[in-house]
């Protein structure tokens, strides 16, 4: 039994749009009832939300496109002035069809410029009997351009007395949208995020001609066990999933194992899948340079090539400056005389000392710590004398601005600033070498 059903369209093509669109049911039914037949006025304009890769501009594109609407897909992102906005949402207009390719570009300065040119363009184009949507993806870049065009777009029915329906589509929610002077409210739709359910099924649809379903949804269901709890970005798990897969399928096809030895599959898959989430995210290198490296011998938790992070470049004193924020973040202050002082004489082996051996300061994570301490540390690792000069302190400054150190409290505390180390041991191993 099909979900999507409308009487406006044929159910072959509701039913591979069905296909093409897996867990967003619900969300393309809500669509297809607001947008109602081809020559109906639909609701003047549509704000759909949601975090990231939960399937807004694939859904939205994907049903245009399928039940063939005439629209316009426009990122604010790439046009990112009101006029290239405006130009590219004509440019795109004037070039539907075939006749019209080589149009000449209108240059479109104003709102009221763009209304009567898209008016003169809905006629030229003979699109006065069906609903034309505009759909703007990555529409919070639209608080930034002029007070005007958010209102504008959102009342562009009622402006051009044409139909029209503007769609939105927005990572944040409509309430850091809303102007002060308040506007006409669109129809809000959100995206929920997929569950880990979802996202089986959607991964399983990539799987391999040459291997079973079942072998392959293993699988993804090992790679979600792994890496589901820090990552639910959908593009994120695809890339890892076609990486990772040869790795998989080695025992089988060196038949070492057939495709039911799940414990032998996942033996010869877990160090590299420990690899990956070294480097979730960030990309640090290709899929090729990662397929080359899979193939160096070496320990599991080593990475040739990978963290490109834990080797950036900062100024000499920067260095020091961050180790040093490092030994007070994670060093208490009552050993800074037996580490950092020459001559300090004897300490006495306190029970206390002893007692607090047995947990890591690196359990309990950084501790915040004051500017003169930070300096203090600075001077005894640096072999020669460092004036605490304007270029030392600027340092410092750009630390925090690189987030490598963060600071704690109000720039107007009385006993001065405080700041916290916020960059791990490997970070500062890569450094002090």
């Amino acid at each position: 039994m099909p979900n999507l059903e409308h009487s406006a369209y044929p159910a072959a093509t509701l039913l591979h749009l069905e296909s093409l669109v897996p867990c967003r049911e619900s969300q393309v039914s809500m669509l297809l009832s607001i947008f109602g037949e081809r020559q109906q006025l639909s609701f003047p304009s549509i704000f759909i939300y949601g975090h990231t890769s939960s399937g807004k501009t694939y859904v939205m594109q994907t049903l245009l496109n399928t039940l063939q609407l005439p629209h316009v897909f426009v990122n604010c992102v790439e046009h990112f002035t009101s006029r290239l906005l405006l130009e590219e949402i004509l440019i795109q207009l004037q070039n539907r069809s075939s006749e019209t390719k080589e149009a000449a570009h209108v240059p479109c300065d104003t709102f009221n410029d763009f209304v009567r040119l898209f008016k003169q363009a809905i006629v030229s184009q003979d699109l006065q009997d069906e609903t034309f949507y505009i759909v703007l993806d990555r529409a919070e870049q639209l608080r930034e351009m002029e007070a005007n065009v958010l209102p504008a777009f959102l009342r562009l029915q009622e402006l051009t007395a044409r139909n029209v329906t503007v769609v939105l589509l927005s990572e944040i929610v409509w309430e850091l949208f809303r102007p002060n002077t308040g506007c006409f409210e669109p129809f809000t739709l959100y995206f929920p995020d997929y569950s880990i359910g979802h996202l089986q099924k959607i991964l399983c649809q990539n799987h391999p001609p040459e291997y079973s379903a079942d072998f392959y949804a293993a699988y993804i269901n090992i790679l979600l066990g792994v890496f589901y709890m820090v990552c639910r970005d959908l593009k994120e798990l695809q890339h890892l999933a076609a990486l990772n897969f040869s790795k998989y399928c080695e025992p089988v096809v060196r038949g070492e194992a057939n495709e039911r030895d799940t414990r032998k599959l996942w033996k010869n898959i877990e160090p590299h899948l420990k690899k990956a989430m070294q480097t979730v995210y960030l990309r640090e290198i290709s899929s090729s340079q990662w397929e080359r490296l899979q193939h160096n011998e070496g320990e599991a938790g080593q990475l040739k090539g990978l963290s490109a992070h834990a080797h950036v470049e900062l100024p000499y004193y920067s260095k020091f400056l961050l180790i040093a924020a490092y030994l007070a973040s994670y060093n208490p202050v009552r050993t800074d005389k037996r580490f950092f002082l020459k001559h300090h004489g004897k300490i006495k082996k306190t029970n206390f000392m002893k007692k607090h051996e047995k947990t890591s300061n690196h359990l309990l994570g950084p501790k915040p710590f004051p500017l003169d301490r930070l300096l203090a540390i600075l001077y005894s690792i640096v072999d020669n004398r460092v004036a605490p000069t304007a270029n030392i302190f600027s340092q410092i400054t750009s630390l925090v601005t690189l987030q490598l150190l963060s600071m704690v409290g109000n720039n107007d505390q009385l006993d001065g600033p405080r700041y916290k180390c916020t960059v791990s041991l490997d970070f500062i191993r890569a450094i002090a070498r």
